[in-house]
Formats: structure tokens, C-alpha cells, sequence
């Protein structure tokens, strides 16, 4: 072969060399973008609109591949909006369907009613026995203490039925009529009382003097009228006394901010409770006024794990200003936030978590809780004595540190 000749074939070699070289690395290139990475590894930037077209994709695989039975289009929406809520890390902001959020909606407007009566059924017995609460339609129409319930509207209460079906069937409409046939106690002929049904008052203070000239209040929930009940409670036993108090908020999950601040105003004069840090309205602080009650008695605030929510701001404000002892078998339960609800064009809706609440010494509730300053071990002996051994474990701290 001639030296032109080869001089032509290495030119010629070279070029396809080149040629394949750029058809390569443009080929590469393309593959590289189809698998949306770039050539250092990192995922490439998409848009909204190519995000939601790769969540189409995957699904249009596993719908063509998938063995077993696929969700729905609802389902499968659903699914993505609570996997998503997940990377939040927040208990509290949460997608609620439809259905539920029917009955959210329903509890929180109020439009049932009740008689305003417990109902239990004693453990040596099948019958289902009343309690009335005083002040409310059952107590106003002659339901006693202690009444057995025999039927509800003509249906006869049998020993299959659960507390909670026989309750189902009083629960009604507010303004509606249902008739109880009862039984009362000592008596041998059942008897049939009328009852309208009305929105039931039920107090959330129990109050008593114990020995020691203790003060012991009870407050179950935080509602409109705690404020008000906590300061009758309050005015009785010092009339009575009462020289130290104790406050029981176990069990304790809650209710309404504004009367949280209201109550600590009878311990607290002039101070802040609780700062509220929201995305958009930054820092609030929500303080108390000059009416106070009682600024300086000796307090102890029972707490457990269902201490939750305005328990903790009123018992994590009173702890800050070494105003209470916090004593109890655990630490509260941190829930210490704010949520928005928004509802959805399809009758679901989101629970947003919006604010958080911090007490007086910027300490953080929402989930992590209030830890007591006096942590009681309860035994199981004391348990099956019915000994209160956080009760009185406050009490001895309140007699011997006082």
C-alpha cells in the first residue's frame, strides 16, 4: 500500500472516529437528561408540571405491571397528600377525608343534644344505671340517682347492648323529646319520663377540703365557664380554710386558650402565661391582669401524660414563675400548637399546623412536654388499694416545704 493511500485511510479513519465520538457523547447526553440527572449525579431541577408528569409516569408503569388490585384515582390523590404531610415531622398537621370531616364538622357546631346524665353499667351487674348532672334537662325532669334505664323510646335496653349503643340511642337533635323508661332505686314498677334534649351543661370543677386545711380543686377541661368555676371554687374553700391548694390537671387534655390565661390570672398578677410564634403574625404574648385571687398560697399542680395542651400553658406558667410544684408520675403531654383547617373543593380537608406556644421562659411545649419538679413512682400495690399516691405526694411536699 502506498504511503497516499494510507495517509487517505487514517484521515478517513480519524473523521469516523470523530463523528462516532459526537453521536456518542450527544446520545449519552440525551440518555443522562431522560434519567433527569446531570454527569455529577445530582438530581435536575424540575418544574411543578414535571414533578406531577413523574408521579403520572410511575403510576402508568405500576398500572401496567402491578399483579394485585390497584387504588383510585381518589385513593391513590389521598395517599400522596398524607406521604407528603409525613416529611413535615408534625403530629398535629394532618388530611382529614370527607366522611370524617362530616363529623368534625357536625361535633364542633353542636347540633345534637343530650340529657345531661352519665350512663355506666357496674361491673357485678348487666343493667345500665343513670347518673344525672345537676343543672341539665335529666336532673329537671326527674332522673335519679342510681335509676335504671329500661328502655329508650319503646326499645328495650338488653344486656348485649354497649354503654356507648344505649348512649347512641338518648343522643339526638337539640329540642327533640326522648322518653326513658326507668326504674328508680327501691322501687319495683318502671316509670316513663320525658326529656328534651338541650345542649348539656357540664361543670369542669370539683372542689373539696381535704385535712391539712388543703384546698383541692379539680378541673377536668378548659371551657367557658372554667374561669368562672375556678374562682367560685377558689372563694369557697378560703371562706372554708383553705391555707394551701392543690390543682389536679391530669387527665387534663384541654380546651380553650382564652380560658387557660383567664385561670392563671387567680394565680398569676400581672405576667405573662404564654407566647404564641406563628408564620405569619410572628410573636404574641397573651398575659394576665391585677385580678388575682390567690398570688400567693402554697400550689401543687398534679400532671400525668394526659396533661395536654391549655393544661400545659397554664402549668408551664406557673412552674416558670416558681408560682406551682408540678408533681407527678410522668412528664405532660406536649401538645402545644395551633392549628388552621382548611377545606377542599371535595369536602376533605388539612389541618395546618400554624402556631406554637411557648411558656413564659421561652420553653417549647409541642412535643416535648413539661417535665414535674416532684416525679412520683406509683406501685402497683398502691393501684390496687385505690391509693393516690401522686395526691399525696403533693400534699406532703405542700405540709413539710411550707
Amino acid at each position: 500500500m502506498s504511503d497516499t493511500i494510507r495517509n487517505i485511510l487514517t484521515v478517513v479513519m480519524l473523521l469516523v472516529l470523530a463523528v462516532s465520538a459526537f453521536a456518542a457523547g450527544f446520545m449519552a447526553n440525551d440518555f443522562l437528561e431522560r434519567q433527569q440527572i446531570t454527569i455529577w449525579g445530582q438530581p435536575k431541577a424540575l418544574s411543578a408540571e414535571e414533578q406531577f408528569a413523574v408521579f403520572d409516569e410511575a403510576w402508568e408503569r405500576i398500572n401496567g405491571s402491578f399483579i394485585g388490585d390497584l387504588p383510585s384515582d381518589q385513593q391513590k390523590t389521598y395517599g400522596a397528600i398524607r406521604g407528603s404531610m409525613q416529611l413535615l415531622n408534625d403530629p398535629y398537621t394532618v388530611f382529614i377525608e370527607p366522611v370524617a370531616r362530616d363529623q368534625e364538622r357536625d361535633s364542633l357546631q353542636g347540633t345534637f343534644g343530650g340529657i345531661g346524665a352519665t350512663l355506666s353499667r357496674p361491673e357485678d351487674g348487666a343493667d345500665i344505671v343513670l347518673e344525672p348532672i345537676p343543672g341539665n334537662p335529666a336532673e329537671a325532669a326527674g332522673i335519679l340517682s342510681g335509676d335504671v334505664l329500661l328502655a329508650v323510646d319503646g326499645t328495650p335496653i338488653t344486656t348485649d347492648m354497649t354503654v356507648q349503643a344505649v348512649s347512641d340511642l338518648i343522643r339526638g337533635e337539640k329540642g327533640t323529646a326522648v322518653i326513658l323508661t326507668v326504674r328508680h332505686p327501691n322501687a319495683t314498677d318502671p316509670v316513663d319520663i320525658a326529656i328534651t334534649r338541650a345542649d348539656i351543661l357540664i361543670p369542669s370543677v370539683s372542689y373539696r377540703l381535704l385535712e391539712n386545711n388543703v384546698g383541692y380543686i379539680q378541673l377536668t377541661r378548659f371551657s367557658g365557664e372554667s374561669n368562672n368555676e375556678i374562682a367560685a371554687a377558689l372563694e369557697d374553700l378560703i371562706a372554708q380554710g383553705a391555707e394551701q391548694y392543690v390543682l389536679d390537671l391530669r387527665g387534663n387534655g384541654g380546651g380553650l386558650l382564652d380560658a387557660a390565661v383567664e385561670i392563671a390570672d387567680h394565680f398569676l398578677n400581672e405576667m405573662p402565661v404564654l407566647y404564641q410564634q406563628s408564620k405569619n403574625e410572628g410573636e404574641r404574648v397573651f398575659s394576665t391582669t391585677n385580678s388575682t385571687i390567690l398570688p400567693d398560697a402554697p400550689l401543687a399542680i398534679l400532671v400525668d401524660g394526659g396533661t395536654a395542651s391549655a393544661s400545659e400553658i397554664l402549668a408551664g406558667a406557673l412552674q416558670d414563675y416558681d408560682r406551682a410544684v408540678l408533681v407527678g408520675r410522668s412528664k405532660t403531654f406536649g401538645k402545644g400548637s395551633v392549628q388552621l383547617v382548611y377545606d377542599l373543593r371535595d369536602g376533605s380537608s388539612v389541618h395546618v399546623t400554624s402556631a406554637r406556644w411557648f411558656t413564659p421562659n421561652h420553653t417549647q411545649i409541642d412535643q416535648q412536654g413539661l417535665e414535674p419538679d416532684v416525679l412520683v413512682t406509683v406501685t402497683q400495690e398502691a393501684i390496687d388499694a385505690g391509693r393516690d399516691e401522686v395526691l399525696l405526694r403533693a400534699i406532703e411536699h405542700l405540709t413539710h416545704n411550707n
